[in-house]
């Protein structure tokens, strides 16, 4: 179990931080309702995301994919990402290294 909290990331979004070390950090997104958010952003860590349960609509750059339970891909530093909740699941993300605005 993580030590640490659960946080809200916006409307039917939570983020748990499940593990880090300088330079590697594994973190728990959970989307609650179809239709919920992850904002497009941009940052420098390389990211690894892996779909537990769910499907997604990701923006990666340029393209548009959808993504379902089992699946995962790399987000290269400084990719503008985000996605759309399609069915109610988890996300599981690690990046290196590890995003201290998430401590």
């Amino acid at each position: 179990m993580s030590q640490f909290p659960i946080v809200p990331t916006g409307e039917n979004v939570t983020r748990q931080v499940l593990s880090n070390h300088p330079d590697l950090m594994v973190v728990a997104f959970r989307f609650a309702a179809s239709g919920a958010v992850g904002a497009l952003h941009d940052h420098p860590h390389v990211q690894s995301t892996y779909v537990e349960s769910g499907r997604f609509r990701f923006t990666l750059g340029d393209d548009v994919q959808e993504f379902g339970p089992g699946d995962s891909f790399v987000i290269p530093s400084g990719q503008n990402h985000g996605c759309v909740c399609l069915v109610p699941g988890k996300l599981v993300d690690t990046f290196t290294p590890r995003r201290d605005d998430f401590l």
